[in-house]
């Protein structure tokens, strides 16, 4: 479940933001401070981390529990209740990632031009799990399930990375957030990937545009880098939910 440092004023200004209903916002605030290992919560905690008066977050946390979605302990203490476990259930039973991956590898090729894929780390080598082919007649080729190295070319690199590969060329990545690769697997082809990363943002692969080299240059790549990113990171918002402690830094700029 989706994890928010929420404020008072950043409810609010979500419900102006996109025409919610406070109430709602805030309930699911409540909700989403729990960290991942937390059993349980005090009231005066619970308000902390949501910015929200006591009296607020004791009336959110009875309107959920009656609901299942809460449970007060003897103690005084919060717990999330069975039907945010069963919620979760049900998302997970109904998830496809290719139905969020592809429609991104989509808008990033039609925005760059060029042909997008999204890579997994199998063993000591990448599959391309998706792809999108760039409208250039001219384009690099690659299959879906195709296996490629990991060391070589921007995807595999990034993987790498943010798998903690030790190296000053791997930190580079991780401080960056992106890899530039010309001719480095293929002579003739250029590539600039960035990492993605799902449940508990935990690195998930990479996604990357590619095509030659002639028409990728260096320049250009660079240009594409922030681009790439971007859709990135909104696949991972998509996978992981919202920024949290688990957040890699790598992210950290970029608001949903």
């Amino acid at each position: 479940m989706p994890r928010h440092t929420a404020t008072t004023q950043s409810a609010d200004e979500n419900k102006g933001a996109r025409g919610g209903v406070i109430a709602v916002t805030r309930a699911l605030f409540v909700m989403e401070v729990f960290r991942i290992g937390e059993r349980h919560l005090t009231l005066a905690e619970l308000s902390r981390r949501t910015g929200l008066h006591n009296t607020t977050v004791l009336r959110l946390a009875r309107t959920l529990a009656l609901a299942g979605y809460m449970v007060q302990r003897e103690e005084g203490e919060w717990r999330l209740g069975p039907a945010a476990g069963w919620l979760g259930a049900r998302y997970q039973a109904g998830f496809d990632i290719n139905n969020v991956v592809e429609p991104t590898l989509r808008e990033l090729s039609q925005v760059t031009q060029e042909s997008a894929s999204f890579y997994v780390r199998e063993g000591d080598e990448r599959a391309c799990i998706a792809r999108v082919e760039g409208p250039q007649s001219v384009r690099h080729h690659v299959r879906i399930g195709m296996r490629l190295p990991l060391n070589l070319g921007a995807p595999g690199r990034v993987i790498l990375a943010f798998s903690g590969e030790v190296g000053g060329a791997y930190e580079n990545i991780r401080r960056q957030g992106h890899h530039i690769s010309m001719g480095e697997r293929e002579p003739e082809v250029s590539s600039v990937a960035a990492p993605v990363f799902g449940l508990n943002w935990r690195l998930l692969g990479s996604m990357c545009i590619s095509g030659p080299t002639s028409r990728l240059t260096e320049k250009l790549l660079e240009t594409h880098a922030r681009t790439v990113m971007d859709a990135a990171n909104r696949l991972s918002y998509a996978l992981a939910g919202s920024k949290s402690e688990d957040t890699p830094s790598v992210v950290s700029t970029w608001h949903p």
